[in-house]
């Protein structure tokens, strides 16, 4: 069996407070090997997008068991969280999230800035062109079309070189040509580097290219045939 990069036992968690608290995940186990491609599929409010988020240490499960890459994230205070992130983990998000009075290359170098290394833009530099953003390092977000923003955001997320990629709808805001394009750069990275990919998706035939798909339904993970069968 291969190591475990990301094991969850009994994980609840409600967010919001008095009436208006909801309990969004309920009762999730789940392991997700090393160097294995998950996608997680579910209708929107399903809690997938809020089970990246523990997953990912940005935010404290209200119970059960949250460890990634071997560490117990409830261990770990804000700071810890913070440097084990820096250390482990990358995150694509669906609106892309640059700096938008930083250049590309500024806004892929912050990971490792913040890490104290002088190599930072060096290494910028090297990750945009492998994102095929070498001739757009000194452009900012707002001259750079979707597609190409969401390559620096790649971008930035790979220069850790961390253990577990999660990208959640990373083609959400993006046409379908520019989305097949990022789809296809995120599974050549995942292949190229070994790293865990965690897909968060509403669209099975996506989830369908990784190496296990999980359905998620009102905060649970969800084994019922008719999801399983759309997610083949």
């Amino acid at each position: 069996m291969p190591h475990v990069a990301i094991r969850l036992e009994n994980v609840h968690l409600s967010l919001g407070s008095g009436a208006a608290r909801v309990h969004v995940l309920k009762g999730i186990s789940l392991d997700i090997g090393a160097g294995e491609a998950v996608g997680i599929i579910g209708p929107s409010g399903s809690g997938k997008s809020t089970l990246l988020m523990v997953s990912a240490g940005l935010e404290p499960a209200d119970s059960g068991l949250v460890q990634v890459a071997g560490q117990d994230l409830s261990r770990l205070d804000e700071d810890g969280l913070a440097r084990f992130r820096g250390r482990n983990v990358g995150i694509v998000f669906q609106s892309f999230h640059l700096i938008q009075n930083m250049t590309a290359l500024e806004n892929v170098a912050v990971p490792l800035e913040l890490a104290g290394r002088a190599d930072a833009f060096e290494r910028a530099a090297e990750e945009l062109a492998r994102v095929g953003l070498a001739g757009r390092t000194g452009h900012y977000p707002a001259e750079l079309s979707g597609g190409e923003q969401q390559r620096v955001a790649l971008a930035r997320a790979l220069i850790v070189e961390p253990a577990i990629l999660f990208a959640d709808e990373p083609t959400g805001n993006l046409d379908a040509r520019t989305g097949s394009q990022i789809v296809e750069l995120l599974f050549a990275m995942h292949r190229e580097r070994g790293t865990t990919l965690v897909l968060i998706t509403h669209d099975a035939t996506l989830a369908a290219r990784c190496d296990r798909t999980i359905a998620m339904r009102d905060g649970r993970l969800d084994a019922t045939p008719e999801l399983q069968v759309a997610a083949q």
